[in-house]
């Protein structure tokens, strides 16, 4: 409708026009010649426009839409002048009938294919520094392109239905029952898509962190090497393998981001009140390795326990350390706080076998990086 109302406006001005000694078939010959030529120069004329109406981003928008976009803008702007043109063959009813859907089409069409190239256009400038930034892989991009040209190309359809008064009835019952079978037959595919975009909303992990989950083939610890489209590779730690995980199966499981936890390593020294013997230094190292268990959140297998002779007092002197863990600082602060009864357990159970010592203060805390 667009389209129509606008050639009879064009054409009620040409008509208006004294130019009744030459043939109107001639005048539109002679308009859709100067529309070829016209047409050539659209992407300079829009040049023109731009850098007086916006003389500061102006030259940005030339160099990266209208100059490596010049051809369908030309062709765009050509189509819209031979339309304006058309006018003049209204009194031709037979041509005009034949030519005029031909004609609307051309404008529509090539609309619709000027419009997919200024996304493909922000998807190379802007969309590619956006996925970078996000961890997913460069083929999300080709995912977003595809869905754009699919709504543009249903877009420039129905317009082009509207403007040649055809039924949408028919035409949108076809587009839902093809939708509704490309559903079924690709709902696998849309079921993982839509795992991709829960995992880069949520984003659990990124590219080079090292995870843990639980499979069907059991406890899977890896480091995440890139998140596709369809799935997430890792790399397996004990076997090296890659493990292919589709990812709404990581969309809909409990994952252990084990880079991302935080973890302090305890410095601790311990004075005894004597200097011990052989047998009362093992028990001081069994009752430090066995004391792991009071205290939640140490990291298995990192207590160290070294008894020596002070150099002043010439008395046993011990030097514990050993790492907890958490997920965040208020976790931390609270092992921090349960250390405290650790220890008190700890000289509990020295004391049972005649050992005591006093603690230094304070207690030596070092923020350390998770180490895989």
């Amino acid at each position: 409708m667009f389209f129509s109302d606008m050639i009879n406006q064009v054409n009620q001005i040409f008509i208006s026009l004294d130019a009744s000694s030459i043939p109107n078939y001639l005048i539109f010959v002679v308009f859709a010649l100067g529309a070829i030529l016209i047409g050539k120069y659209t992407s300079a004329m829009l040049s023109i426009v731009i850098k007086n109406f916006i003389p500061g981003a102006g030259q940005k928008i030339i160099n990266n839409f209208l100059d490596p976009l010049k051809e369908p803008f030309q062709l765009a702007g050509t189509c819209l002048l031979i339309s304006l043109s058309s006018a003049w063959l209204i009194d031709y009813q037979q041509f005009y009938k034949f030519f005029h859907p031909l004609i609307v089409f051309s404008v529509v069409a090539s609309l619709g294919w000027l419009a997919s190239r200024i996304f493909r256009q922000l998807i190379r400038i802007y969309g590619i520094k956006i996925i970078s930034k996000s961890g997913l892989e460069n083929e999300l991009l080709l995912v977003f392109e595809t869905i754009a040209n699919i709504v543009i190309g249903f877009v420039t359809l129905v317009s082009y239905a509207q403007s040649q008064k055809f039924p949408l009835t028919g035409l949108l019952a076809g587009v839902s029952i093809g939708g509704i079978a490309i559903s079924f037959s690709a709902s696998k595919t849309l079921e993982q898509l839509f795992g991709t975009i829960v995992l880069f909303l949520d984003r659990p992990f990124i590219p080079g962190d090292y995870i843990r989950f639980s499979s069907g083939a059991g406890e899977i610890y890896g480091r995440v090497e890139s998140i596709g489209l369809r799935s997430t590779k890792l790399r397996v730690a004990a076997t090296g393998t890659l493990y292919i995980v589709p990812n709404n199966k990581l969309a809909d499981t409990a994952i252990e981001n084990i880079t991302r936890g935080k973890k302090v390593m305890v410095l601790l020294y311990l004075d005894f009140t004597k200097k011990l013997t052989e047998q009362e230094e093992a028990v001081v190292q069994q009752v430090a390795i066995n004391s792991k268990d009071s205290l939640f959140g140490m990291e298995p297998g990192s207590i160290k326990i070294t008894i020596f002779d002070h150099d002043v007092t010439n008395k046993s002197r011990a030097r514990m350390t050993f790492f907890i863990l958490g997920s965040s600082e208020n976790s931390i602060q609270l092992r921090k706080q349960l250390l405290e009864v650790a220890n008190q357990n700890f000289s509990k159970e020295l004391k049972k076998f005649g050992i005591e010592f006093n603690m230094q203060e304070p207690n030596i805390y070092v923020d350390s990086p998770v180490t895989i």
